[in-house]
């Protein structure tokens, strides 16, 4: 596929170039890449060298991206481009997010949906890599998508600008925004290569605004980002500002990356911060990466009751009635969409 000219940027005097897409706002002189290394001001234009470039496109459990309160259930089709705005050090998918060469096969938005048809499932999700820096692919294939009746979803580090929250918004469905230590600032700088963490809240507001759900996780990881005084200000923050019912997944740390030397998170740990988390005022907190826990599942927060039992990407059980209330109080779940029974878990590659 050819380069794609870029949306949301703003050309300035000498051929230079502000770039309005991720929290960043590169200035871009001509000949030169953003921060990003897939955008590119060529001749007073920016474009998106990694347009329709797909590096992977599998069928995830929506389970997988985490999200566990919309359209339980549903296989969704899952797809990325090289690239990334952050340098996190433990990333687990570093070798496509930090690659410097503009690889990949071509999987125009037109096939992206044909294959999510033909493939059974109910939505696309822009993951794996961070869906900002592919934007404008995501864009319009998500235009597609929802006109022949498929949901979107992005997995997303937050850091894009409130213009690109507002521009995908009429077509995001939700959007699952990944926190790692806690949103600690120092954290942050110090293994993600981002100089501030504020841009991340002011996009999740702006979600809230346009009526996205959005779900949270936040990888604990040991020694350098498990503060529970951190994870307590972030239950905090999501509760005040998107809702009690807003799910925060913690997710278990597994070494990768240039954090390789590191253990994994003990499983402890994530039960601490799970009640630290609660007490923090959110209804529904749960445990990521630990396949089997009881904090994988969904209890009602009026009765206790398991009104939605998980092993790992999968719906084991389902207590909910038709419009998502528990089936023993009849207390409203924040469930949205619908449950979708299927016969496989297992994602599988399409490139």
């Amino acid at each position: 596929m050819s380069p794609r000219e870029a949306m949301l940027y703003e050309q300035l005097s000498d051929n230079k170039i502000r770039c309005n897409l991720c929290a960043r706002r590169c200035l871009v002189p001509q000949g030169a890449f953003g921060f990003c290394g897939v955008r590119k001001n060529e001749s007073g234009k920016l474009y998106s060298l990694n347009y329709a470039k797909a590096c992977a496109a599998h069928v995830d459990p929506i389970g997988k991206k985490p999200l566990s309160h919309f359209h339980p259930g549903a296989l969704v089709m899952s797809i990325a481009t090289v690239g990334c705005n952050f340098r996190c050090q433990f990333c687990d998918n570093w070798a496509i997010s930090q690659e410097k060469d503009i690889t990949g096969s071509d999987f125009p938005p037109e096939d992206v949906v044909e294959a999510t048809k033909g493939y059974g499932c109910q939505g696309i999700s822009y993951t794996y890599t961070e869906p900002t820096i592919f934007f404008e692919y995501a864009y319009d294939t998500a235009i597609r998508a929802q006109r022949e009746g498929f949901f979107n979803t992005f997995v997303t580090n937050g850091y894009m600008t409130p213009e690109a929250v507002e521009t995908i918004a009429p077509y995001l469905g939700a959007a699952t925004v990944d926190f790692k230590g806690g949103g600690d600032p120092g954290f942050y700088r110090k293994f993600s290569s981002v100089p501030s963490v504020e841009p991340i809240y002011e996009s999740l507001k702006e979600m809230k605004k346009h009526n996205i759900h959005v779900e949270i996780t936040n990888l604990v990881i040991p020694k350098i980002g498990d503060s529970l005084e951190s994870i307590s200000s972030l239950a905090e923050w999501i509760a005040q500002n998107l809702g009690k019912d807003t799910p925060l997944h913690l997710l278990r740390f597994n070494p990768n990356y240039k954090l390789e030397s590191l253990s994994s998170t003990e499983i402890s740990t994530l039960e601490k911060a799970h009640e630290v988390a609660r007490a923090s005022g959110l209804d529904y907190v749960y445990l990521g990466n630990v396949p089997g826990h009881r904090f994988e599942n969904t209890s009602c927060p009026g009765c206790g009751e398991t009104v939605i039992k998980r092993y790992g990407f999968d719906v084991v059980r389902w207590n909910l009635t038709d419009d998502m209330r528990c089936l023993k109080c009849g207390r409203q779940i924040a469930v949205k969409g619908k449950f979708h029974e299927k016969g496989f878990s297992l994602p599988y590659a399409i490139i």
